[in-house]
């Protein structure tokens, strides 16, 4: 997507928040019984987390008292992506999981001040973000009773985790699901194949993206995946921000990989509208419950605002 049609994309958001739609719903009373609303439109949901504040989770999350059930015995936390936080980052999947009886958890990690409930997150480096996230996993752990939690992560959210997952904490995770990944780093296999170091070791993580970093080498570096863990990465080809969006596909024993359009042509969906895509939803949802799946719908999806608002596009 070029420069001008993001500022114009970005624009119809602003607008539509500024009309008064968007502000009514985040400044409105506490948030309704069950089912919880499950907005699919990226960007202006974002900014309606953005209007809450940082310190504010997205719905249906961090119920610190929510017990798992027989059916989802196992709690999901949602790892939000680069300079983002909990809650611009999963105003979708909070209330879809819920809804769908998970206890879920989301965190912001990686502030440069180690602020949890800072605006912008995901800036440190990514060995230090997996520190705030195995204090959050052992949090969750303790409160809901539960010996394994399942990962939904995004972006660096996506990257890091399997960091953490193989560097100790596999014995604490059953499942971990990539939206959008950047596993192989910016530039794909080829280019870390070369050697060439382009950082070092804790850096900050906009430069652990690279695949020649050492973050990401190292990651490599005798396979990603650990068993016992069952991985799935959900990746996009109108993804503009990992290229090639090949980079977060992973061809190794206990990992599916799945392309959005390859269940649906008509989904544009790009790294930001991915998190708010109906057809990666009912993705998640499956490889969370693999043994209750559901057909994957197919709609029309924009990239960064999801699916169209009434009068843009639908």
């Amino acid at each position: 997507m070029t420069r001008a049609l993001r500022l114009g994309v970005l624009a119809t958001a602003m607008a539509a928040v500024l009309q008064g739609g968007v502000v009514a719903t985040a400044h409105a009373d506490p948030a309704p019984e069950l089912p919880l609303p499950v907005p699919n439109q990226f960007l202006i949901d974002a900014i309606r987390g953005a209007l809450q504040g940082p310190a504010a989770s997205p719905p249906g999350t961090n119920d610190w008292s929510c017990k798992p059930s027989a059916a989802h015995p196992e709690p999901v936390i949602l790892i939000h992506g680069f300079l983002a936080n909990r809650n611009d980052n999963w105003q979708t999947y909070g209330p879809l999981l819920k809804n769908s009886g998970y206890c879920v958890f989301a965190l912001t990690y990686g502030s440069p001040d180690g602020n949890p409930d800072a605006l912008i997150g995901g800036l440190a480096p990514m060995e230090t973000s997996t520190a705030t996230l195995d204090a959050f996993v052992d949090r969750v752990r303790q409160a809901t009773g539960a010996p394994k939690v399942a990962l939904v992560g995004h972006s660096e959210g996506a990257t890091m985790p399997y960091w953490y997952i193989k560097s100790g904490g596999a014995p604490k995770v059953s499942k971990m699901i990539g939206l959008a990944p950047a596993v192989h780093g910016l530039g794909g296999q080829e280019l870390a194949a070369t050697g060439i170091d382009t950082g070092s070791a804790g850096d900050p993580s906009a430069f652990q993206f690279l695949a020649t970093s050492p973050f990401i080498r190292q990651l490599n570096a005798g396979g990603i995946t650990v068993p016992g863990v069952a991985y799935t990465q959900i990746v996009t080809r109108y993804d503009e921000m990992i290229l090639p969006y090949t980079a977060g596909i992973i061809t190794e024993p206990g990992s599916i990989n799945h392309t959005v359009q390859d269940f649906c042509p008509q989904d544009f969906a790009d790294h930001l509208s991915i998190n708010s895509d109906p057809t990666t939803a009912q993705l998640v949802l499956n490889a969370l419950d693999p043994a209750n799946t559901r057909p994957v719908p197919c709609t029309l999806v924009l990239p960064a605002i999801g699916v169209p608002p009434s009068g843009l596009g639908g």
